[in-house]
């Protein structure tokens, strides 16, 4: 995708070098309005506020994404363990991991990297008309 010379450094390492940004550390995690997440990179829609809960990660936490075209999962095998990644279904960009430990209704805990997302409020989009 073409979007890759848009990011700095640190997205980039993020989102297409497979990085993590430091717990606590993203402008996303206490955002409280209304409103959907998008990729960073291609701006494909990925998570409704609605699905969003504090886990106390230290990351953003959403129990579902937004639709069945918002991303994609793959097994992890890198740091010696097992996990599912997630990758915008769009451009491929990694976001972060998805977990079995979330609240109802999906049980999942989709952990994403702040730095991968943009944010854009119920009263300053058009996804939502």
């Amino acid at each position: 995708m073409n979007c890759k010379s848009q990011l700095n450094e640190f997205e980039y390492y993020v989102m297409f070098e497979k990085g993590t940004e430091p717990p606590f550390s993203g402008e996303l995690l206490n955002e409280k309005r209304e409103g959907v997440y998008i990729c960073k990179c291609c701006e494909n829609p990925l998570f409704d506020s609605i699905s969003k809960f504090d886990s106390g990660s230290g990351w953003p936490s959403f129990y579902e994404p937004l639709g069945k075209d918002s991303v994609k999962e793959h097994t992890d095998t890198s740091l010696g363990m097992v996990r599912t990644e997630v990758v915008c279904a769009k451009c491929g960009a990694h976001l972060g991991h998805v977990f079995e430990d979330g609240p109802p209704p999906s049980g999942l805990r989709y952990c994403i990297n702040s730095v991968c997302l943009k944010f854009l409020p119920l009263e300053n989009n058009n996804l939502f008309k």
